[in-house]
């Protein structure tokens, strides 16, 4: 889902990049001691998962894990995705360093959001009824994120020309299957994490 260098106009990038660096500077207030190791291996997580790609004309459609990094990092989101992002850009090429602020807004806002509203239903699970709920919620997670991306990045490339109207249209269309996959992944993790780290949950919940 990462967009190439060289596509978008300047508005969309200035503009992007603007918005994306005032959510990494809200992400590092938000990180405290015990919440960058999290941070790092959720980092490294989506290094990984989004390296994996099959590149759709200027953008590409891979796995995020984008949702289940919301709920577990809230605001601090931003920089964790931010950094994979340039990782991957000087160590790959994949990606760009003047699209950076333009992909970390587009993949980091929609995890925030739905990840903050993830935290609002896990606060009030009950225990005898998470089982299923938390497949659900997971699920939606993963699927709303990844769906929320797809659209900011569809809307970044019709931004930026007539041209780009036909990549757009593609690049929202190809993400459907993989939105499914993410949401089988996002709600198997959030069902795990529920039975082996519960309290990480529960402490994002209570920071909700």
């Amino acid at each position: 889902m990462h967009i190439v260098d060289g596509v978008l106009s300047m508005p969309v990038l200035l503009g992007s990049a603007a918005l994306a660096l005032a959510g990494v500077g809200f992400g590092l207030r938000a990180l405290d001691a015990s919440s960058i190791p999290r941070a790092g291996l959720l980092t490294a997580a989506f290094f990984s998962v989004s390296l994996i790609h099959i590149p759709l004309g200027p953008t590409s459609a891979h796995l995020l894990l984008s949702g289940l990094m919301g709920i577990l990092l809230g605001w601090a989101v931003f920089p964790a995705i931010c950094v994979g992002l340039l990782l991957q850009a000087l160590f790959f090429g994949y990606g760009g360093l003047t699209v950076l602020g333009a992909n970390t807004l587009n993949l980091a806002l929609p995890a925030l959001l739905v990840g903050l509203a993830a935290r609002m239903v896990l606060a009030r699970l009950r225990p005898g009824l998470s089982s299923w709920l938390l497949v659900a919620l997971g699920a939606l997670v993963g699927a709303g994120a990844f769906a929320g991306s797809a659209l900011l990045v569809a809307g970044s490339l019709a931004a930026s020309g007539e041209g780009l109207w036909a990549a757009a249209r593609l690049a929202l269309i190809a993400q459907l299957p993989v939105a499914l996959i993410e949401a089988v992944v996002t709600a198997a993790a959030l069902r795990l994490l529920w039975t082996v780290r519960p309290e990480l949950l529960a402490r994002s919940a209570r920071a909700c």
